[in-house]
């Protein structure tokens, strides 16, 4: 995945996005999630491919695979 994900804190404050875009992660899931298809994605954002966003779902689908607790500080 580091093919086509990449975090680094210079860009857009420490994110995930696609590989040398400043598109996030966040915001292909965003697209899709409010039902939009992978086509409207590409239209919207002509520099990715369909093997970027599909990368942005593969890292999602890694993340949400981890254990998260939620604990308040402070």
């Amino acid at each position: 995945m580091p093919e086509r994900i990449s975090i680094n804190p210079d860009v857009c404050n420490g994110r995930p996005v696609v590989r040398r875009t400043r598109i996030a992660v966040q915001t292909v899931l965003e697209f899709l999630a409010a039902g939009d298809s992978v086509e409207d994605v590409l239209e919207e954002y002509p520099g990715l491919t369909r093997a970027d966003v599909q990368a942005c779902l593969d890292y999602a689908s890694r993340v949400m695979g981890n254990h998260f607790s939620v604990v308040q500080t402070a």
